[in-house]
């Protein structure tokens, strides 16, 4: 028999959901120490809720747990672009591919991408943004491709808030994203894969050159 996940108790799910937010929008930046205690005060809550919340944030990789220096949200550099990137170079497309081969309905990213557009703040786009991508992967036909991109889409997300900070790019990427979409709703599998290829690698590359130049397939495409 299939064991249920346990779910996470209501005031654990806020303080994990805001946490992530204030990462992910800036507010909390890479390396910034997360003290229990403190975020127990901001939230109005015990430090148990904190405490499980980062520990399911560690596990996704936002933040990370050391003996010496406690709970900081994680550090961005070159390395970790790639790793991450580099996965979704390897799954992203392919799982695009299979969605549209498939004609799986796409009215979630049409949706995200409209959000995206009418977005009055980076908070807003960024949210936007993870979901055109999730909505783009997600009805692929495999649940553990789904799963697998799900579990680097904080990541991945974390990598963009730190690129977008230094040098802003949602009007390029926007017009990346509605070719990708223009091209999946025409029904053009590798065409779609293609260009949603190129937009991931062309990112990592500007966002960080040093990575860029390994993060690309093996296509050569960026």
């Amino acid at each position: 028999m299939t064991s249920v996940p346990t779910p996470i108790p209501s005031r654990t799910q806020y303080v994990l959901e805001e946490i992530k937010r204030r990462i992910l929008t800036g507010q909390l930046t890479p390396g910034q120490a997360l003290v229990e205690t403190e975020l127990a005060a901001q939230f109005g809550v015990s430090k148990t809720p904190v405490r499980e919340a980062l520990k399911t944030l560690a596990g996704t990789g936002l933040v990370v747990m050391s003996q010496y220096k406690g709970v900081t949200v994680r550090m961005v550099d070159a390395d970790m672009a790639r790793e991450v990137y580099d996965v979704r170079l390897l799954l992203e497309p392919e799982a695009l591919k299979r969605a549209v081969r498939r004609g799986a309905s796409l009215d979630a990213a049409q949706n995200a991408l409209t959000r995206a557009d009418e977005a009055t703040d980076t908070a807003e786009r960024s949210l936007a943004n993870r979901e055109f991508h999730r909505a783009l992967y997600l009805p692929c036909g495999n649940p553990l491709l789904g799963r697998m991109l799900d579990e680097v889409r904080d990541q991945a997300a974390l990598v963009s808030a730190v690129a977008w900070a230094a040098s802003p790019s949602w009007e390029r990427e926007a017009g990346e994203h509605r070719e990708i979409l223009r091209l999946a709703l025409a029904g053009d599998a590798d065409g779609a894969a293609s260009a949603l290829h190129a937009h991931i690698a062309s990112f990592v590359e500007r966002a960080f050159p040093e990575a860029g130049s390994e993060a690309q397939g093996e296509d050569g495409q960026a």
